[in-house]
C-alpha cells in the first residue's frame, strides 16, 4: 500500500468527526434530532472541504442538505444519508466505542462513516468536476440527470465488495373485509376475512420467481378479534424484491389484478413500486473497473457483488446514470446491536474515493 494513504493523524480526526455524528442521534421520524445532526454534517463539510450546505426544509421530517464543491457542468454526485433506524436513547446501551481497529455505535456503519469519508476525501481531492453531496430523492434525480457519475457512500458488502447491482422494492398492503358471525351458532352466515387473506397470501407466493431473483415476503399478517367470531377484517403487509424492470412491471400488474376468492369478501390493495432495481449497466461496470484499478494501485483487491437491499443509488441507476454503490467501509451488523465498521478499510476507501473523484 503506498504512502499517500490516510495515516494516523487523519485517522484520529476522522474518528473524532464520526463520534460527533454518532452522538448526534438521528432517528428517521424525529425531525428535531435529524436537523441537529444535519447541522453537524454541514459543519463537517465546511471545515474539511470548505463547502457551504444548502438546506432544503421539510415540515415533518428531517431537512435535506445539498453540499456543493466547485463549479461547472457534469458534476459527480455523492449520495449519503444521516438519519438512522435507531431510536433516541440507544447510545445509553450501545455507546460509541473504538476498540483496536473496530468502531461500534448506532449509525456508525450505516452510514455516518460514509459521510465522514466523503468529507475527508474532498478535503484532499482536486477533482476536475464539481461535486454535489445530497440525500433527497428529488434533489438526487434532478442533479443526477446532468451528472457524470453517482457514487454511493453506503457501507460495502461483506468483505468490502462494491455493490454494482441492487434489487428493486415494491411494498403492498392487502386489506380484506369479510362478514362477522358466531363461529359456533351460525358460521355459515359469516365470510372469513382471514380465510380470504390466506388465499391471497398463496396467490402472492405463486408470483415469486427465485430463479430470476424475485422474492415475495408477507411479513405482517393481522386479523380477527376472538376465536369464536368469524373474522370480519384481515390485513397483510407485503415486501417484494426483483432484479429487473421487467419483473417489477410483471409483479405490480399481477398484484393489482388479484381478486377475492370467497363470495362476499372484499379486497383492497394499496402500495406499489418503492424503488426500481439498480441493474448492472455498462456505466456502472466502467466505474467499478476504474475503482478496482485505483484500489490495486493502493495495494488492495476490490471485488463487486449484487445485493437484495435498496439504496438511493437505485433511483439514479434507473434513469441511466452510471452509479457505483458500497463505497463506504467494510463491517457489519447494520440495523443490529452488532453494528460495527473496520477502521483500516475506512481509511483505504477514503483515499480510494479521493482518487476516484480526481480520475472522473
Amino acid at each position: 500500500m503506498d504512502g499517500t494513504l490516510v495515516q494516523t493523524p487523519d485517522r484520529t480526526a476522522m474518528l473524532a468527526a464520526l463520534e460527533r455524528l454518532v452522538l448526534a442521534e438521528s432517528p428517521s421520524p424525529d425531525k428535531a434530532r435529524c436537523d441537529a445532526c444535519a447541522d453537524e454534517v454541514a459543519a463537517l463539510f465546511a471545515q474539511r472541504a470548505g463547502a457551504r450546505a444548502t438546506r432544503h426544509r421539510r415540515p415533518d421530517r428531517g431537512d435535506h442538505l445539498e453540499i456543493r464543491v466547485g463549479s461547472g457542468v457534469r458534476p459527480i454526485v455523492l449520495l449519503c444519508h444521516h438519519d438512522t433506524v435507531w431510536p433516541a436513547g440507544t447510545l445509553a446501551r450501545l455507546p460509541f466505542l473504538v476498540e483496536g481497529d473496530r468502531v461500534t455505535g448506532p449509525g456508525s456503519y450505516d452510514m455516518k462513516a460514509g459521510i465522514v469519508e466523503a468529507a475527508f476525501a474532498l478535503e484532499g481531492a482536486k477533482p476536475s468536476r464539481p461535486v454535489i453531496v445530497t440525500s433527497s430523492r428529488t434533489l438526487i434525480e434532478e442533479t443526477a440527470r446532468q451528472a457524470e457519475a453517482v457514487l454511493v457512500l453506503e457501507p460495502a458488502a461483506s468483505g468490502g465488495a462494491l455493490k454494482t447491482a441492487r434489487k428493486g422494492i415494491a411494498d403492498f398492503i392487502l386489506e380484506v373485509d369479510g362478514r362477522a358471525a358466531h363461529a359456533g351458532i351460525e358460521p355459515e352466515k359469516g365470510v372469513s376475512a382471514i380465510e380470504e387473506i390466506a388465499h391471497q397470501v398463496l396467490a402472492l407466493k405463486a408470483l415469486a420467481d427465485p430463479r430470476s431473483g424475485t422474492t415475495i415476503n408477507v411479513g405482517v399478517l393481522t386479523g380477527g378479534t376472538r376465536p369464536n367470531v368469524v373474522p370480519a377484517h384481515a390485513r397483510a403487509e407485503v415486501d417484494v424484491r426483483f432484479t429487473s424492470a421487467a419483473e417489477a412491471e410483471r409483479i405490480v400488474e399481477a398484484v393489482r389484478a388479484l381478486r377475492p376468492a370467497l363470495e362476499g369478501a372484499r379486497l383492497r390493495i394499496s402500495g406499489g413500486l418503492d424503488r426500481p432495481p439498480m441493474e448492472r449497466g455498462p456505466g456502472t461496470v466502467r466505474l467499478a473497473t476504474l475503482a478496482q484499478r485505483l484500489a490495486a494501485d493502493l495495494g488492495f483487491r476490490l471485488e463487486e457483488t449484487s445485493t437484495g437491499g435498496g439504496s438511493d443509488g437505485n433511483f439514479t441507476a434507473a434513469i441511466g446514470i452510471p452509479t457505483l454503490d458500497g463505497l463506504g467501509p467494510d463491517g457489519g451488523g447494520a440495523h443490529a446491536d452488532s453494528e460495527h465498521l473496520l477502521i483500516p478499510t475506512w481509511l483505504q476507501r477514503t483515499e480510494l474515493l479521493r482518487r476516484l473523484l480526481e480520475a472522473l
